[in-house]
């Protein structure tokens, strides 16, 4: 199985392992959880997996895997769509673009991310014109704008499956200067084929250019990009995960940092997972603290080998890893992909992929809290337990929160059997 497929099938084919972990708390919160999207799989789309982005008049972005008008592909080659608000507390979903499969690129994983004119971008995991990746072109970097009432795609950048990598899965991230940053599962070094970074940047005159910041090589430095974004931090150095590579025992993915200089860029692993009981298969991107230290979620690893959250705390230019929860894979959910955000009180949420039902295996996932206590410790709470009904099931994705205050996400499958977006009010 090549890179591409393991890192868009695992989290759909393993199985949860789940004993006991720390400080567990499992009881529901009062929150209740409201789905504002079914999708019907036709059209409208199928499978909504990446997480959401949101404007400041409060509509809601994101794509879907499959579904739409594509021709090319048996069940549609993906989507991006717009959430809007409407009387009576309901959503209107308009379908934005629908990809054809061809030059403009097919199944679009990531997500979409705006900019301040509120443009829309994003990659897709195949299609295009740049390269021939298992008889499909090997992905692109798309920009979406409105013109009139209408939205209109343009190309970027077409992945040609070589040095400049294949396969772009993640969502994107800006900087102040306007460029993009992302990374890819596949391609690069021509004997790994482990992923790059990369960056796209706009050209002067117009037009835009990739540069590989770095190619992964499967070794210490980590292989294959992540599910979540890069972070860039407030001086413009970038931190991200590789799902495998770095301790060579173990093969259980990295945490990596990238810092320009003069115009260079110089790459230092920051963490190697060692699995169980430390943490292991990393797949959402990292978040940051006030206090610069980093925080995730790997799929594998902690006590119980279903998944942990863990925290790199900064000391000057060191990092010390620490795991703040285990998951157990049964009531507490298991197997995390998920980005994690913080509230204003300094708690953590974000989703699991498996997990929920109590029976320390299988589930639908959840929507879970992590909150600080005294001595370093963590306690965990489940706001939602999906229950692969009209309510969902199967998170993969970070949630985002509106001004409200409610938490909005998407789930890969259930409701009309396609997948939703969820909202949950606490």
């Amino acid at each position: 199985m090549g890179n591409k497929q393991f890192f868009y099938s695992v989290s759909r084919t393993l199985t949860v392992f789940a004993i006991v972990a720390l400080l567990v708390s499992v009881a529901l919160a009062a929150t209740k959880e409201k789905v504002i999207h079914s999708f019907a799989g036709g059209n409208d789309g199928v499978d909504p997996a990446a997480t959401l982005a949101a404007d400041s008049a409060g509509n809601l972005y994101g794509t879907t895997v499959s579904g739409g008008t594509g021709a090319l592909c048996t069940n549609g080659c993906g989507t991006v769509f717009e959430l809007s608000p409407v009387a009576g507390g309901k959503w209107k979903e308009t379908v934005l673009y629908s990809f054809t499969g061809g030059n403009d690129g097919k199944n679009p994983y990531g997500g979409v991310t705006l900019d301040s004119k509120g443009d829309l971008y994003g990659t897709t995991v195949s299609g295009g014109s740049g390269g021939s990746c298992t008889g499909d072109g090997c992905g692109v970097v798309f920009l979406l704008s409105k013109s009139g009432k209408n939205w209109v795609e343009t190309v970027m950048y077409n992945f040609t499956g070589g040095k400049d990598g294949s396969g772009p899965g993640g969502a994107l991230v800006f900087d102040s200067a306007g460029n993009l940053y992302g990374t890819t599962p596949d391609g690069g070094n021509r004997k790994c084929g482990c992923g790059v970074v990369y960056q796209i940047s706009p050209v002067r005159g117009g037009g835009w250019k990739q540069t590989v910041l770095h190619t992964f090589t499967g070794g210490a430095d980590g292989a294959v990009g992540s599910l979540g974004p890069l972070l860039i931090d407030k001086t413009g150095n970038l931190f991200g995960i590789a799902e495998l590579g770095g301790d060579p025992s173990c093969n259980c993915g990295t945490v990596f940092e990238l810092a320009s200089a003069g115009g260079k860029w110089k790459f230092k692993t920051l963490q190697a997972f060692t699995g169980v009981p430390d943490a292991g298969s990393p797949y959402g991107g990292v978040i940051e603290d006030k206090k610069g230290n980093l925080y995730g979620t790997t799929y594998f690893g902690g006590t119980s080998g279903a998944g942990s959250v863990y925290e790199l705390t900064k000391s000057g230019s060191k990092f010390t890893e620490s795991v703040l929860y285990s998951f157990t894979g049964g009531a507490d959910g298991g197997s995390p992909t998920t980005t994690l955000m913080f509230d204003a009180k300094g708690n953590l949420y974000g989703t699991t992929s498996a997990g929920g039902d109590g029976s320390g295996g299988g589930g639908d996932g959840v929507v879970f809290k992590l909150a600080p206590k005294s001595g370093g410790t963590w306690e965990e709470s489940v706001v939602h337990k999906f229950r692969n009904g009209s309510d969902g099931a199967i998170p993969y994705y970070g949630l985002v929160r509106d001004q409200a205050g409610d938490l909005l996400g998407t789930t890969a499958i259930g409701g009309d059997g396609n997948g939703v977006v969820f909202q949950i009010t606490p």
